[in-house]
C-alpha cells in the first residue's frame, strides 16, 4: 500500500552492503565542494546565486501520476537553475531499504523523499543525514512550528514533510447519506448517532479495511489524540508512558464503540479483517454504495480515481474526524520528508526550491498532493475538497504525524505483528480492553528496548 508506506524500517536496518543501482551520487562537476563531516556538521557549500551547476540524485516514492507531478516540480526548477541536473529514481515501497542498502555501501542519493520521521532519525545517528539549517529561515516562515519541530534533530534541522498527508478525514458517499437523511456529524456522539440511522436505512454505516493493521493504527491515534491531547499523545508516541496508562485504556473503549457495532461493519467483524484497503474504499465510492463511509486519509480518492463514476462532491465527499468532548483543531497526518545525504550548492537549491511557495504549488495545482507549507493558497488546488483537507494541515493549531511510523518498526509498522496484529485482534473482539492494553504495552516493550 503505496500511501501509508508499508515498507518498513525494520528489514531497513538490517542492512546488506550492497551498492544502489543507477540514480544514486552527485557528480563530480556539482558546482562545489561537498561536505563530509557527518551528523550534519559545519558545512561549505553555498546556494544563493541562480547559476549554479552540477546533480542531484533523488531516491523517492512516487510512481506513475505522482512520478510526473515531480518531475514538473523538477521542470519549474530548472526554469531558475537551468544547469542542474536533477535526476529522480522511484523505489516504490521498497524506499527504506534501497536507501538503507546504498548509505551502509556507501553511496547513498543526494535526496531521498523518506515517510518515517524514526528512519530520518536513525540516519542521523548513524552520520549519514546532512544539516539542511541552511534552509531553516524558509521553512520556519511558511511551516508551522510543528512541522519545524518534527524536522528538528538536537536543535538542527534535518528534514521537512514535502507532501503531506490528512489523516483526520472520514470519506463518505453522498447518496447514501442522503437516503438516511444525515449530514456531516459536529462531534463524535452525532457520528455515532448517524451510524445507527445509516444502518437503519439499510445500508452499513462502516467500510474497514480490517486486513490493513495500519488503517486500524489510524483510528486510534486519530482518537487518541481528541481524547488524551497532544502531550500524552507525544508521551505515548515515544514509550515515556506505558500503553497501560488509563488514557491508552479509554481510547480503546471508544474506538470499541465502533468495533462493536458488528451489524453496521461491511461483512460483519469476519469481513472487515479480510477486507484490504483499496476494497474498503471501492465498497464507499460506487453508486448504489455497499457501505456508507470509510475513515482514512486524504490519499482515499486516488485508490479508485481510475474506477469510479463519482464526481467530488457530488458523488463522494468528505468531513474532518469528529471531535470528542472539547477536542480542539487536531489533525494526525503522515507525509514524504526532505532529507539530504550531501551538501552540495545544486542540492541547497534545490531543497530551497521544494521549501518554497513555488516548489510546492507546482505540485499542488496538478492534485494529488496536499502541502504543508501555509504559503500556498487554496485558489491554487484543482477542487474545493483537496482545497480543504490540505488547508487542514497547514493552518491546523495541532498537527501530530502518525504514531505507528514514530514507533519502532518492530512495534508499528510490521504486518502480523505488534500494533497492526494486536488491533486486529480487538476487531475481532472488541470487549477485551484491558487485555489489548497488557499486550500493547509488552509488544511496545519489546520493540523500545
Amino acid at each position: 500500500m503505496t500511501r501509508h508506506r508499508i515498507a518498513t524500517a525494520a528489514a531497513l536496518l538490517a542492512l546488506a552492503p550492497a551498492a544502489l543501482a543507477a540514480g544514486c551520487g552527485s557528480d563530480d562537476d556539482d558546482g562545489g565542494s561537498a561536505t563530509t563531516s557527518g551528523g550534519g556538521g559545519a558545512t561549505s557549500a553555498s546556494t544563493t546565486a541562480t547559476d549554479v551547476s552540477g546533480s542531484v540524485s533523488v531516491i523517492g516514492i512516487w510512481t506513475g501520476d505522482e512520478q510526473r507531478s515531480f518531475q514538473a516540480v523538477i521542470d519549474k526548477f530548472n526554469e531558475t537553475y537551468p544547469e542542474v541536473d536533477v535526476r529522480y529514481t522511484s523505489a516504490g515501497d521498497n524506499l527504506p531499504t534501497v536507501v538503507g542498502t546504498a548509505v551502509e555501501g556507501g553511496n547513498p542519493p543526494d535526496i531521498a523523499t523518506i515517510a518515517q520521521p524514526g528512519l530520518i532519525r536513525e540516519f542521523q545517528r548513524q552520520g549519514a543525514l546532512r544539516s539542511i539549517d541552511y534552509a531553516r529561515d524558509t521553512v520556519s516562515a511558511n511551516y508551522a512550528p510543528d512541522f519545524v519541530e518534527l524536522g528538528t534533530i538536537d536543535g538542527r534541522l534535518f528534514s521537512f514533510v514535502y507532501k503531506g498527508a490528512n489523516k483526520s478525514t472520514v470519506w463518505f458517499n453522498v447518496e447514501a447519506f442522503r437516503n438516511a437523511g444525515v449530514e456531516d456529524p459536529d462531534d463524535w456522539d452525532e457520528f455515532l448517532t448517524n451510524a445507527r440511522t445509516i444502518g437503519a436505512s439499510g445500508i452499513p454505516a462502516y467500510s474497514i479495511a480490517g486486513a490493513d493493521g495500519w488503517t486500524l493504527t489510524d483510528l486510534f491515534e486519530n482518537i487518541y489524540l481528541r481524547q488524551a491531547g497532544p502531550e500524552k499523545y507525544d508521551q505515548l508516541s515515544e514509550h515515556r508512558i506505558p500503553w497501560t496508562d488509563p488514557s491508552v485504556r479509554a481510547a480503546l473503549r471508544t474506538m470499541s464503540q465502533v468495533f462493536s457495532d458488528r451489524q453496521n461493519i461491511l461483512g460483519g467483524t469476519a469481513g472487515a479483517l479480510q477486507t484490504e484497503f483499496p476494497a474498503s474504499v471501492e465498497a464507499v465510492f460506487q453508486n448504489p454504495a455497499r457501505a456508507a463511509q470509510v475513515i482514512e486519509g486524504d490519499f482515499v480518492p486516488g485508490v479508485v480515481a481510475e474506477t469510479t463514476r463519482l464526481r467530488a462532491g457530488e458523488g463522494f465527499n468528505v468531513y474532518g474526524f469528529p471531535e470528542i468532548g472539547d477536542s480542539e483543531d487536531y489533525v494526525v497526518g503522515g507525509g514524504d520528508s526532505i532529507a539530504t545525504f550531501r551538501d552540495t550548492p545544486a542540492v541547497r537549491a534545490f531543497v530551497e526550491f521544494l521549501a518554497s511557495t513555488e516548489g510546492a504549488a507546482t505540485w499542488a495545482e496538478r492534485g494529488g498532493f496536499s502541502s504543508p507549507n501555509r504559503t500556498v493558497g487554496e485558489d491554487v488546488y484543482p477542487d474545493e475538497i483537496t482545497a480543504d483537507i490540505a488547508t487542514a494541515i497547514a493552518e491546523a493549531r495541532t498537527f501530530r504525524f502518525d504514531m505507528s511510523d514514530l514507533a519502532p518498526a518492530a512495534f508499528g509498522g510490521t504486518p502480523s505483528q505488534g500494533e497492526w496484529k494486536i488491533l486486529q485482534d480487538f476487531l475481532a473482539d472488541p470487549s477485551d480492553i484491558n487485555g489489548t492494553a497488557d499486550k500493547l504495552e509488552a509488544a511496545a516493550a519489546r520493540a523500545y528496548r
